[in-house]
């Protein structure tokens, strides 16, 4: 005779989204972390780190969620040196809530990769986006169209989000 398997929650959610979306839609959202061989779940957990995310990027003209080894993010800073912009830094693996902002970055963005770039607001995507804007001529006139509330410093992280043009 066979034993029934055992399901993890997490697998049953997955399986459900997956098929049956409508299903989960009546449903807080739920955040599931694995932990060794148990997953525990908390709704709505994501909230604080997406207005966290939200707070710092609509105070800063440019912002790079990164982490200090990846080559991604190192590309992206250089490419924001050359043209003598500033920039807020938040270094997702220094960070005490590193994970918990890499997942509400990939919730709010779509992609859960570093560097998450953002300028005046908006995500342009990752370091070889902004790379290819900054090669394409793109770079410089979206960081000149920032606006005003985007030049405040008082968020965690380095560099003031500001543009200095007269560095060019």
């Amino acid at each position: 005779m066979t034993r029934p398997r055992k399901c993890s929650v997490a697998l049953i959610l997955m399986v459900l989204m997956c098929f049956q979306p409508e299903v989960l839609s009546s449903y807080p959202p739920v955040i599931m972390t694995r932990m060794g061989n148990f997953t525990s779940t908390s709704p709505g957990s994501l909230s604080t780190y997406t207005q966290f995310v939200q707070d710092v990027v609509s105070h800063n003209c440019v912002v790079i969620f990164s982490k200090t080894t990846c080559p991604y993010c190192k590309m992206a800073k250089n490419v924001f040196n050359e043209i003598g912009a500033t920039y807020k830094v938040i270094e997702l693996d220094e960070h005490r809530d590193g994970r918990r902002l890499q997942e509400a970055l990939a919730q709010m963005t779509g992609a859960r990769t570093v560097p998450r770039v953002f300028i005046n607001g908006n995500c342009i995507g990752g370091g070889s986006d902004t790379k290819e804007l900054h090669q394409q001529g793109k770079l410089v006139p979206l960081i000149e169209q920032c606006a005003p509330c985007c030049l405040d410093s008082r968020t965690e992280g380095s560099g003031s989000g500001q543009f200095e043009p007269n560095k060019l």
